[in-house]
């Protein structure tokens, strides 16, 4: 899972959790009934293993381990029957990442008026690299644009009543608290934000830091990763949205309270009114002027596509997706004097979860109507690159794909007894969700950490912005002793484990959960398959596009 979207925590509605008893069940045939048993627990425990462990040094994009891990999972498919889906008949879909960094020597300052402010780089302002020139310069009036949201469902608008066509725009990240959950993890998403910008005519979008929990980042080698496209172009960022945007940068706390004070404005009281709905949106007086450099490498990786093919004569050319990442983080800060990243539970587990999901049809006698892909991608924990370059250019016509089933690190260390379909509430999938979890027992929860911002920060959103209805199975907080507190125990095995060299084999597991997990995620893309009718984004939705 994406680290680098651990952004500023909501406080969020609560909902009911729905009891899965009164939900209608899924209807299967005996033979699919019995090809779901077949998800193994044991098998899901090797793959874990063969994948997490250390000669594979952590399966980061572009190294042997990751290429051993992609040669090890494309076995596993074989094995099941899965024919390949990628390039040109091949298992695997060229993927080439950008790392993106700062040329020492980037210059930015303010000025109002005569008055001018020096901003020293790395302690008042850093700037993000370009993946698309090498070259950047600013010199545009800063505007103050709140939280630079723009969602007429929810009534709200920073940018309602100022202008900021050919001028650089100061914001907050964050939502409103009324917002829903993965609309505000939406909403505060920077690339959704330099978008929403550009589209009001902006040509800078500078971050200003809020308040303490967010330091300033002084490392000016930090880089940023991109996709490019076979033309060399930059097809998808997770920090950059177009060449219309000149300059992206963040602000120090002291240096935003400045120019926020400046305009009359206290930040405390503005961030409290973003935080109750009222956009606070104003002209600041200052421009920002800057000039830096950046410098990139290329590397190649890629995802790896496999094919069930389905049985209808129509619907077997469209497709239902089944994705997990394939990459970790590889080599990097010794934590208690390990510096090996195994990411067994991230995102091992996942991909482990995939490989039985495809056992389980290789059980099924007779396969679903629509196709199914297994889609293991590269790049998730760099920003969802491998899954968005897969989703905007997939190795299948995108308008064939109807839906995307994600696993990343499905936290299988409890008793599975309910979960939470993250992204599944805003279209037709939540039906099947609650049908197919009826179906094994399980009650279906509303996300149990909103603050977490989690439906933004796996694969599943890459889909979701192409306009695919998507989904992500996490774990609920139903416990067998009737607690319901599940969460607690994540919340200290993530302190121990998440994106630490810990996260190995021998940290907490339930395999049997694991299989569960598998059977279930089975089953919501099997009666997808089998559905004449296409998922469908509920009217209205943020997400509702037509394709």
């Amino acid at each position: 899972m994406n680290l680098s979207k651990y952004i500023l925590g909501l406080s969020l509605a609560s909902a009911t959790v729905l009891n899965c008893a009164y939900a209608q069940k899924a209807k299967l045939d005996a033979t699919v009934a019995q090809a779901m048993q077949q998800a193994n627990a044991s098998q899901l425990k090797a793959d874990i293993t063969y994948l997490a462990d250390d000669k594979l040094k952590g399966r980061q994009p572009g190294t042997e381990g990751y290429k051993m891990a992609a040669d090890y999972v494309v076995e596993r498919l074989k094995a099941y029957g899965v024919q390949p889906a990628g390039d040109n008949g091949s298992w695997l879909q060229q993927v080439i990442l950008r790392k993106t960094l700062i040329v020492a020597g980037a210059q930015v300052g303010l000025a109002k008026g005569t008055a001018q402010m020096a901003l020293t780089y790395g302690k008042d302002i850093i700037v993000s690299p370009s993946p698309a020139e090498k070259s950047g310069t600013v010199n545009a009036l800063l505007v103050f644009a709140g939280y630079g949201i723009t969602n007429a469902g929810q009534q709200y608008d920073d940018y309602a009543g100022i202008n900021v066509k050919g001028k650089a725009v100061l914001i907050i990240r964050g939502a409103p608290e009324a917002f829903p959950s993965s609309e505000a993890s939406h909403s505060m998403d920077q690339v959704t934000i330099q978008k929403n910008a550009a589209a009001h005519g902006a040509i800078a979008v500078i971050f200003a830091t809020a308040d303490t929990s967010r330091r300033m980042i002084s490392n000016i080698n930090r880089p940023t990763y991109s996709v490019l496209d076979d033309k060399g172009k930059v097809a998808v960022s997770g920090s950059f949205y177009s060449t219309q945007i000149k300059m992206v940068a963040t602000l120090s706390l002291g240096t935003s309270k400045q120019l926020l004070e400046a305009a009359g404005k206290n930040m405390a009281d503005v961030v409290a009114g973003l935080k109750n709905g009222k956009p606070q949106s104003a002209d600041l007086g200052f421009t920002i002027q800057g000039a830096y450099q950046s410098t990139w490498q290329d590397v190649n990786s890629f995802n790896v596509v496999g094919k069930v093919t389905g049985t209808d004569a129509r619907l077997k050319n469209e497709y239902v997706v089944h994705s997990a990442h394939l990459d970790h983080l590889g080599i990097g800060r010794p934590v208690e004097g390990d510096s090996l990243y195994n990411g067994a539970h991230d995102n091992a587990s996942g991909v482990s979860s995939l490989l039985q999901i495809a056992n389980i049809y290789s059980h099924v006698k007779v396969k679903p109507e629509r196709s199914v892909l297994f889609v293991l991608v590269t790049g998730e924990e760099l920003g969802e690159l491998g899954s968005g370059y897969f989703a905007l250019h997939p190795t299948v016509p995108v308008k064939s794909i109807v839906a995307d089933v994600n696993t990343d690190m499905p936290t299988i260390i409890a008793p599975l007894l309910s979960v939470t379909a993250l992204g599944a509430e805003h279209s037709s999938l939540s039906k099947v969700v609650d049908e197919a979890a009826a179906y094994l027992d399980l009650t279906v929860e509303p996300d149990p950490e909103p603050k977490e911002n989690r439906f933004v920060r796996s694969d599943q959103y890459s889909f979701v912005k192409q306009g695919i209805p998507a989904l992500h199975i996490k774990y609920g907080s139903r416990t067998p002793d009737g607690k319901n507190n599940l969460n607690e125990l994540v919340g200290k095995w993530r302190a121990k484990y998440y994106h630490k060299p810990q996260d190995d084999i021998n940290g907490m597991f339930d395999f049997d959960a694991g299989a569960k997990y598998a059977r279930l995620n089975f089953l919501i893309g099997y009666l997808v398959a089998n559905n004449a009718v296409r998922p469908v984004w509920n009217k209205g939705d943020i997400f509702e596009v037509k394709r």
